[in-house]
């Protein structure tokens, strides 16, 4: 289906291009460590700079994860079903958990960005920055986490879930 497609690409790009950001931090913490212990003169804003960038980095990766099946999952009962039964069970786990949650995420971190962006809410550090781009960026994850969710229900109703084909039922004498 063109939608499946559609939605995978946006979540599989926004993860290859956020991927990055770990690259960033990663030399910004080398970059201070260089000019703290080496140099002795550490920076103000680095701390700051590489706390915001890790969270936006984690919380970025949440559909991308989903995409990848990479989150956690509790397959006790869902090992011991057959394939069919598998699947239904997940689309009933995605309506009941999963985009329940993921619509109150995405409400709850719009209000939370929208507070962050009318008050013009910066860091507290030495350096302040400005944090309604992260909160704004939790909002962007929360939607496409919840459109990665309608991919993958949309996969398990049209039986085109690779990661339930090598999943065979548990043996439980």
């Amino acid at each position: 289906m063109p939608i499946i497609r559609l939605i995978d690409a946006i979540n599989e790009i926004v993860g290859r291009i956020v991927s990055v950001a770990a690259i960033v931090f990663a030399g910004i913490i080398i970059y201070d460590v260089t000019m703290r212990y080496f140099l002795g003169q550490p920076t103000r804003w680095s701390f700051d700079v590489t706390k915001q960038l890790y969270g936006f980095y984690f919380i970025m990766l949440g559909g991308y994860a989903l995409r990848h099946q990479a989150h956690v999952r509790v397959d006790l009962l869902t090992a011991r079903m057959g394939h069919t039964m598998r699947r239904w069970t997940e689309i009933l786990g995605y309506l009941i958990f999963f985009f329940p949650f993921a619509w109150i995420f995405a409400r709850r971190s719009w209000d939370f960005a929208m507070t962050s962006w009318n008050q013009g809410e910066v860091t507290y550090g030495a350096v302040q920055l400005p944090v309604y781009p992260l909160k704004m960026a939790m909002f962007a994850a929360a939607v496409l986490l919840l459109i990665q969710g309608i991919s993958e229900v949309l996969k398990l109703l049209l039986d085109k879930t690779d990661h339930l084909e090598n999943l065979e039922p548990m043996d439980v004498r």
